[in-house]
């Protein structure tokens, strides 16, 4: 087995009652069963469940084959790493322990393929959002987090996804002062630090974008997309995830980013 790839994903949103829910995970675990083939690395940035709270003897059935798959990918010799977003950041041991993947609470850097990766999920990245940073501390915040493990799981857990569906509903009405395409010169000034690509979700706009020799992709969501990305040789690429198994390219845009 030839392991040359890695690949990315994010906000699969998991758990949620958006349409299609099984269709949606049957998806992703024939994706991920696909990408064992050539897989050196799996990136999960944020939100591949649209709620995650650990209790330590607890966790929800509907989550196993998903878990099952992913297993899988580490039995095969793939290294996952994890990172937390804004529905799934109270990310515990379970997953390192029991699944094998490493867990990273805010962002990662690495080099791949001989290109220099900035990855993160892309909440709270801009400051117009003044209002989520607050609710990012509280989130995240573990005192908090405890308290919230003392419901038990058939309290917490419906309270939690019915919060979280309450929350998409404001977002949709409400008005913002900023829009995807303001993550893009905020990644540009990221990439400035000394970065080739960067790398992230949370909007659900999938994109790839080139400026001169540094890319921005956006990995888009699971959710309507099936988007995805692969580094393959040092050459970073978009796609979606088709029905039928095959990959659909997308194209990559080159636009003046600043």
């Amino acid at each position: 087995m030839t392991t040359t790839s890695a690949y990315f994903i994010s906000d699969a949103h998991l758990g949620d009652n958006l349409p299609y829910p099984a269709q949606r995970q049957q998806y992703l675990i024939n994706f991920l069963g696909q990408i064992a083939a050539d897989a050196s690395h799996l990136f999960i940035l944020g939100d591949l469940f649209d709620f995650w709270i650990e209790y330590r003897h607890g966790v929800r059935p509907d989550f196993f084959p998903i878990l099952h798959a992913l297993r899988n990918l580490v039995a095969a010799g793939v290294k996952i790493d994890y990172i937390s977003g804004n529905h799934d950041f109270a990310l515990g041991s379970f997953l390192g322990d029991k699944i094998g993947i490493d867990i990273h609470s805010d962002h990662l850097t690495c080099t791949l393929q001989e290109r220099r990766l900035y990855l993160v999920h892309g909440d709270g990245l801009i400051k117009a959002d003044t209002g989520y940073h607050l609710l990012k501390w509280l989130l995240r915040n573990r005192y908090l987090q405890s308290l919230f493990k003392l419901l038990p799981p058939d309290m917490g857990i419906p309270l939690a996804t019915s919060v979280s569906m309450a929350s998409r509903r404001r977002n949709h009405k409400k008005k913002r002062t900023f829009t995807y395409r303001d993550y893009r010169p905020v990644a540009w000034n990221i990439a400035q630090q000394g970065f080739d690509m960067v790398l992230m979700g949370h909007t659900h706009q999938p994109e790839l974008l080139q400026h001169g020799n540094w890319f921005y992709c956006n990995l888009g969501d699971w959710i309507g997309n099936y988007s995805y990305a692969r580094l393959n040789g040092g050459n970073l690429d978009l796609f979606r995830f088709r029905p039928d198994g095959s990959p659909e390219p997308m194209a990559v845009q080159r636009v003046a980013i600043v």
